[in-house]
């Protein structure tokens, strides 16, 4: 029996599965909240980094939680879990949102300098990173999906 087959193998690997289930719950309620708010369909929010709620906080936090059950939360394997959520989120709410800030700065200067004229330039996508407030909703997420499916 290999790896693939064997009763402890990727398909029962739950540190595994329930952060991607979180992420994918997650990226269907912000769909669903972006649909709520424009009243139009975009499918590219599956996919697009950035907005309510944070799937990044979501996986990291889900992540955490399930090794936090599964090996205690002694083990180092949740220690080093919890300083990569600490860092990925950090990430969110940090640089990834400086980005998005700068890219906005950027295209309103793209947009003045050649207002009436046609720009060839592609827009920066603005929506890279995250509010706090998002970070903790997605986190909050995370660790309700993973502590249900765990307990």
């Amino acid at each position: 029996m290999n790896a693939w087959t064997a009763r402890s193998g990727v398909w029962d690997n739950t540190a595994l599965w329930v952060p991607i289930a979180a992420g994918t719950l997650v990226q269907i309620i912000k769909f669903l909240l972006f649909w709520a708010r424009q009243r139009r369909l975009d499918f590219r929010v599956f996919v697009r980094a950035g907005g309510m709620p944070s799937s990044h906080a979501a996986i990291v936090t889900a992540l955490a939680t399930t090794i936090g059950i599964q090996e205690g939360t002694g083990s180092t394997i949740f220690a080093l879990t919890c300083v990569m959520a600490g860092i990925v989120m950090y990430d969110a709410t940090g640089v990834r949102r400086a980005t998005g800030r700068q890219a906005r700065v950027l295209n309103r200067i793209v947009e003045d300098l050649y207002r009436g004229q046609p720009v060839a330039e592609e827009r920066l996508r603005e929506f890279l990173g995250h509010t706090p407030f998002e970070v903790i909703v997605g986190a909050l997420l995370g660790f309700l999906i993973a502590w249900g499916w765990l307990r």
